[in-house]
């Protein structure tokens, strides 16, 4: 009896620690470090779940401005990014932490603001000249600063037009495109968003922010997705990665991307190159 015990819980042993090895050795679950705005607006939400049916593959997110998503992966806390900033992607690339970046798909910032309108830039063309009108008037803007995409293009436009802004009608959030979207509507000041989140916001009834400024080819907003480089951060795991941006990038996850709406407005554009 004493013998058949020992066999019996060996044989539970054996089950056990053999069952969880194959279960770590078939994980196949990565981390994806991106923005505000795919997070925000639900896309995630919406994309995750059909890319686990057909790869197995289950994605967890951590998300912030383009900034701080990236130096999550230079710290090796994730596996692949989806950000919106060229100039800090292409520094990521540059210092070896990322390779194979491909576009994803676009949207647009805006530059909105309280119905007053107190700069007087509602339907002007040029952002530029609506940063140096609203920088004249001191006009109050809420910036994200945060070293997010967003900010990052607030920050070219500010150059652009010749102006450091700063005193008392220059405000930064320090936080995410949605707070920020909050925080402006309550303080009637103008700021800079992405449309996909504003819309979802304005749509939504939690805010109600006129549109300033759009379709300037300086408000343009591309999506870009890079697997983190294993040479560099060695946690990185970069097979998986690489097919959730293959997934992502094509045929079946750009017809999720086209066909994701909110309030039957479609937010993003996907722009992969086929």
């Amino acid at each position: 009896m004493k013998t058949r015990r020992i066999w019996f819980l060996a044989a539970v042993f054996a089950l056990v620690f053999f069952g969880f090895g194959w279960a770590a050795a078939t994980d196949k679950t990565i981390t994806l470090a991106t923005t505000t705005s795919t997070v925000d607006t639900g896309l995630l939400d919406y994309l995750l779940p059909t890319l686990k049916a057909d790869t197995g593959i289950e994605v967890k997110v951590v998300y912030a401005g383009t900034g701080k998503a990236l130096e999550i992966a230079k710290n090796g806390d994730a596996d692949v990014v989806l950000v919106h900033a060229r100039s800090m992607e292409d520094k990521f690339i540059a210092d070896g932490y990322g390779m194979d970046r491909k576009d994803v798909m676009y949207n647009n910032f805006l530059l909105i603001g309280p119905k007053k309108d107190p700069a007087k830039i509602k339907g002007m063309k040029d952002v530029v000249a609506a940063f140096k009108k609203i920088a004249d008037k001191k006009a109050l803007f809420i910036s994200r600063g945060d070293k997010s995409g967003t900010h990052v293009k607030e920050l070219e436009i500010w150059k652009a037009a010749g102006i450091t802004p700063a005193g008392e009608w220059y405000l930064e959030s320090g936080a995410g495109i949605g707070p920020t979207l909050l925080l402006a509507y309550e303080k009637d000041a103008y700021t800079l968003s992405d449309d996909s989140t504003y819309f979802d916001f304005t749509l939504g009834k939690k805010i109600d922010l006129p549109i300033m400024v759009q379709g300037d080819k300086n408000l343009f907003n591309q999506y870009g997705i890079i697997l983190v480089d294993p040479k560099k951060v060695p946690t990185a795991k970069y097979d998986d990665a690489k097919i959730f941006a293959d997934w992502l990038t094509g045929e079946k996850g750009q017809k999720l991307i086209a066909e994701f709406k909110k309030f039957d407005k479609q937010l993003f554009f996907p722009n992969a190159p086929k």
